[in-house]
């Protein structure tokens, strides 16, 4: 069920991209949204996961930032791979995955912070 939520989260967080950077774009409805936020998740988890491990020293050097241009690697290889995702240059990948980012952090937390209230209920 977890993972379920995180793909939605994902999903609605890929629709802040597409409707927030002009150059970004998801063909379909949100079926596709779906698909394209499983392709992303399931190219982070394995491709994504080797490239930040291989540029760890990078990533330190620039207290992180970097992660943001192998995330955008990633957007740029989910819209090779899929026909329902369009990015349409580096530069709108990178501020995707910077608004993806933003997007699934904040409902995430704000999941989270319910999830915690709620096992706190169940405690007392």
């Amino acid at each position: 069920m977890k993972l379920v939520l995180r793909w939605l989260v994902l999903a609605f967080a890929v629709w802040a991209a597409t409707a927030l950077i002009p150059g970004i774009k998801v063909i379909g409805g949100a079926k596709d949204y779906l698909w394209v936020a499983i392709l992303i998740s399931l190219v982070n988890m394995t491709i994504g996961s080797l490239l930040k491990l291989l540029t760890l020293p990078a990533v330190i050097l620039s207290l992180g930032i970097f992660v943001l241009i192998i995330n955008a690697a990633m957007l740029e290889l989910v819209s090779r791979w899929s026909s329902h995702f369009d990015v349409k240059n580096f530069g709108s990948a990178v501020l995707g995955s910077l608004v993806i980012s933003i997007v699934s952090g904040i409902v995430n937390l704000t999941l989270g912070k319910g999830r915690i209230a709620s096992n706190q209920k169940s405690l007392n």
